[in-house]
């Protein structure tokens, strides 16, 4: 379904309501309603839901040790700025790649890793006051890939400012 057929059908980004509201907001005059905060970030002047930036790290090491990569998930919140909800890791045998996620109030980062190709996939995904661009040197402190590809989506574009 396309962009614009999601907002005819009123299940796109700028349908009122999708956001949750706490108890204080229900029965709150419109204008309040219209105060809320979408959380919708501008990058290189653009109105975005967010910047999703997709991280590829080549010839990486410790892409098999669950805790480190636990650690460094925690390290690229940190320096990010984001909040952590929860954390899920998953270690595979037999070539003991880990996937999992960090969940994020502003949204999440998880990572894919194939240590027996030295490779791992990663998406950082952040909305907000949240700096995902930070995660990159963590990335690479963490990991010590010999080479690291970063490409930037901006999710939800809006308008332009």
């Amino acid at each position: 379904m396309s962009r614009n057929a999601l907002l005819r059908s009123g299940k796109g980004l700028e349908t009122p309501g999708t956001t949750p509201k706490s108890d204080a907001s229900i029965g709150a005059p419109a204008a309040k309603s219209r105060e809320r905060h979408d959380h919708f970030v501008i990058r290189n002047g653009v109105r975005c839901a967010g910047t999703h930036l997709i991280v590829d790290l080549y010839q990486a090491g410790r892409l098999d040790d669950i805790d480190h990569i636990e650690q460094a998930l925690r390290d690229c919140v940190v320096a990010a700025g984001a909040t952590l909800l929860h954390i899920h890791l998953h270690h595979f045998e037999p070539n003991g790649g880990v996937s999992g996620v960090a969940v994020l109030a502003e949204s999440h980062i998880s990572i894919h890793s194939w240590p027996e190709h030295g490779y791992a996939a990663l998406d950082i995904f952040m909305c907000g006051n949240a700096n995902p661009d930070a995660c990159v040197p963590v990335l690479r402190d963490a990991f010590s890939p010999k080479n690291i590809a970063v490409s930037e989506l901006l999710r939800g574009q809006s308008a332009a400012v």
